[in-house]
């Protein structure tokens, strides 16, 4: 029993010692209540962050309603930007850049802290400095003490001991990605910026990107506006005179005065005067809003010669426009200065192929120069006049011009239909030559030193008689082709052709220099061109050669035939001997009469073939034959 009871006793005491324990634990795992201080301060936190959401919300709507109110007013924008940036930040100093070019130019600054370190000229954008690094790369930059950092931000460490400066934040103006600017916020001791402070100044930053391009956009828009509406009432001006222009080409008068009139109401001049020049002397061909003063005195003066140094006297001696800002502060002003009382003006040259012609001057009684829009518009009027000058002078000669075109069609169609005739029937040089020279005496008989080549094919009797009429006029039509386009490359005359023999003359209707050497370049250039022929022709079957024969001498020469068909002919021993040693020649051969050989032994290689009883000639002639064209020798050979 005392067993147990001992036993008992025991678990009892160990039992109400763990429930002890755990009520201990449970007291202590309570959460305590929070107290009366504990509750003011945390009212007093949200208390602060909400007056600080509020006050940064209201920085915000003010910066936005100066944007929307005064969308050209960017100082203003950017001037409330910076104080509510150092502001809000607890910053000592805001300054705004704008980014030109390389260099970061301060645009808006507040705050007490001084900036005589920056360069009077503006940052450069390098990373040497807090603001140059956010715009080189993009991104804010945050530095607790820069006066320590003197090999980070050399510049900037620099600009920091002299002004006095130590913690420096700077975030970009980002466009598009691309910087525009930065802004920065300094404190005078060391007191790193907070994440909500560096998360306001990003937003300013994009505020102030927003009033830039808002700026820069209604600028581009009211400059395109104002440019529209120039350009429109330029162009109107410019349709009206050229309506003008079209509808009274004839008249210069109603032309001039529009001009004018335009002229001085665009480019809000006072007066304007449009003069003729002839080379020597001016004379006023039309004004507008003139005084009556200065009126009568172009009325009196006529046709003048201006005094030197005078605008008119300068506008000759350059051709080029010429601008006062004060005519009546010249050495020597002009008469609308003197009598009309012109202050500012403008002389533009009216010129047809680099030659004056004339002058539009406008004037304006105050001293006030012309846009470099308003000269050209002025230029571009002064171009008109010219053109209606020329209109004018050569409606005046169209009629003049007409009846002489009237005939000179006549004439011409007579000649187109004679030319046709004549090439019909006639080499194309004969037909030009008669028709330039207006009469056909070159048609008739007359007697000429030429060199006649005769050429035909071997072989070509008996491949006509074995073979098809098509395959002939095929063949005939390669070869003549071949041939006409070597004909014409060394300008020779075509005297005849019949089948596969062709007769080429030199020297006449149209003399060249070096007929027979002429002559014997075709024959080599033939050879060439006909050989590649024959073997094509040979591929098929076809057996056949080609000779070719030159002689020079004197031929009787003219138009023989009938009404409807003449021919133009050489007649005489030089076609004849021609023909004969073209008969001789063997396949591949160009066989040259002595006289040929004497006029081109210096320009081709040739071997001797013998004496050759030429048919019709009554002595045996020694004959060569043409190997190739000699080499030119050079100068030190």
């Amino acid at each position: 029993m005392r067993r147990r009871g001992k036993a008992g006793g025991k678990a009892g005491k160990t039992q109400r010692r763990q429930t002890v324990r755990r009520r201990n634990t449970a007291k202590l795992a309570r959460p305590r209540k929070p107290s009366a201080v504990d509750a003011a301060e945390r009212i007093a936190l949200l208390t602060s962050e909400r007056d600080e959401a509020l006050e940064q919300q209201t920085a915000t709507s003010e910066v936005l309603k100066v944007i929307s109110s005064s969308p050209t007013e960017l100082q203003s924008v950017l001037d409330m930007v910076g104080e509510n940036a150092a502001r809000l930040c607890d910053a000592n100093n805001a300054v705004i850049f704008r980014l030109e070019g390389d260099v970061l130019r301060g645009v808006a600054s507040y705050g007490g802290v001084p900036t005589t370190s920056h360069p009077s000229g503006g940052l450069p954008a390098d990373r040497d400095t807090v603001s140059g690094r956010a715009v080189c790369d993009c991104r804010t930059i945050h530095v607790h003490d820069l006066a320590a950092e003197e090999t980070e931000y050399p510049a900037g460490s620099r600009h920091a001991k002299r002004d006095g400066h130590r913690t420096t934040l700077a975030t970009p103006l980002l466009r598009d990605g691309t910087p525009i600017g930065a802004i920065l916020i300094r404190r005078m001791e060391v007191r790193p910026f907070s994440d909500k402070q560096i998360i306001l100044l990003e937003h300013f930053a994009a505020q102030a990107v927003i009033a830039i391009e808002n700026t820069r956009l209604l600028n581009e828009l009211r400059q395109r506006t104002d440019d529209l509406a120039e350009a429109l009432e330029q162009q109107t001006a410019t349709s009206e005179v050229l309506k003008i222009i079209s509808s009274s080409p004839g008249e210069l008068e109603p032309v001039f005065q529009t001009m004018l009139e335009n002229a001085v109401r665009i480019c809000e001049a006072t007066f304007g005067v449009m003069f003729r020049y002839d080379g020597r002397v001016f004379r006023a061909a039309a004004w507008r809003n003139v005084p009556a003063a200065y009126e009568e005195s172009l009325r009196q003066r006529g046709s003048f010669q201006p005094d030197a140094g005078a605008p008119l006297y300068r506008l000759t001696q350059t051709k080029e426009l010429v601008q006062t800002a004060d005519e009546q502060a010249e050495p020597n002003p002009g008469p609308a200065a003197k009598i009309g009382g012109a202050r500012s003006l403008i002389a533009v040259p009216m010129r047809k192929e680099n030659e004056l012609i004339g002058a539009f001057v406008i004037y304006r009684t105050e001293i006030r120069p012309f846009s470099d829009k308003q000269i050209e518009l002025v230029q571009n009027f002064a171009n008109q006049a010219v053109i209606a000058i020329e209109n004018t002078r050569l409606l005046n000669e169209l009629t003049k011009l007409n009846q002489q075109l009237e005939q000179r069609v006549e004439d011409q169609v007579g000649e187109i239909e004679r030319m046709g005739r004549l090439r019909r029937f006639l080499p194309p040089q004969v037909a030009d030559l008669i028709v330039a020279s207006g009469s056909e005496k070159q048609l008739e008989s007359h007697r000429r030193e030429i060199t006649a080549l005769f050429c035909d094919l071997r072989g070509f009797t008996g491949f006509s008689e074995s073979s098809d009429p098509e395959d002939v006029m095929a063949l005939l039509r390669d070869y003549h082709a071949a041939i006409g386009e070597i004909i014409i490359k060394y300008s020779g005359t075509l005297e005849r052709y019949a089948g596969d023999g062709v007769m080429v003359i030199f020297n006449d209707p149209v003399p060249v220099p070096d007929p027979a050497l002429r002559a014997v370049k075709m024959a080599l250039d033939m050879r060439v061109t006909i050989g590649a022929l024959i073997e094509n022709w040979r591929r098929l079957g076809h057996d056949l050669g080609f000779g070719i024969g030159i002689a020079h001498g004197f031929a009787t020469l003219g138009t023989i035939g009938f009404e409807g068909r003449f021919d133009y002919a050489a007649i005489g021993t030089v076609s004849n001997v021609a023909s004969r040693l073209c008969d001789e020649a063997k396949p591949g051969q160009i066989l040259i009469s002595p006289r040929v050989l004497m006029a081109v032994e210096k320009d081709v290689t040739v071997e001797p073939i013998g004496e050759f009883a030429l048919k019709g000639i009554r002595r045996p002639m020694v004959t060569y034959n043409v190997l190739a064209a000699s080499i030119p020798k050079t100068s030190h050979e």
